[in-house]
């Protein structure tokens, strides 16, 4: 699926559109350059998961949880980490058995970890347009 916004609120209604389609244990694969729209998304995700807490991207804490909605948010941020044997070291497999959705950016760093994740390709076409192109996992059609 390939979307196109014009707004840091338009991505994040694809976002949220997204999280009403997620079950527990779903794991999103982002890729993006750096001020692509990541963390816009995910506070779409978080909140069509009825999340009301401020999200903000976890750069420097390496994950952010965000447990106050019908399911946990986890959301990582991959930069720092080279392979993945990091992930597992920072306990990727307890947030898995925790039944949250797990949003990982820089993706790439760790995606021998990844089994079947759904991947949101988020590119920069101009100061506020994005195109987001909805791959993987098992998809319903999304409707905005």
């Amino acid at each position: 699926m390939e979307f196109i916004t014009n707004s840091p609120a338009e991505t994040e209604a694809v976002g949220a559109a997204l999280a009403a389609k997620l079950s527990p244990g779903a794991v999103i694969a982002y890729r993006g350059d750096l001020g692509a729209g990541k963390t816009a998304f995910t506070r779409g995700l978080a909140r069509g998961l009825g999340i009301q807490d401020p999200v903000t991207s976890p750069t420097y804490t390496i994950v952010n949880e965000y447990l106050s909605g019908k399911m946990p948010l986890f959301h990582f941020d991959m930069y720092r980490l080279n392979t993945a044997d990091d992930l597992f070291d920072i306990g990727w497999d307890d947030y898995l058995e925790r039944g949250g959705v797990c949003a990982v950016e820089w993706s790439e760093n760790v995606e021998d970890a990844l089994e079947d994740p759904i991947t949101v390709t988020i590119e920069k076409l101009s100061d506020n347009d994005r195109r987001i192109t909805i791959t993987g996992g098992v998809l319903l059609d999304l409707s905005l």
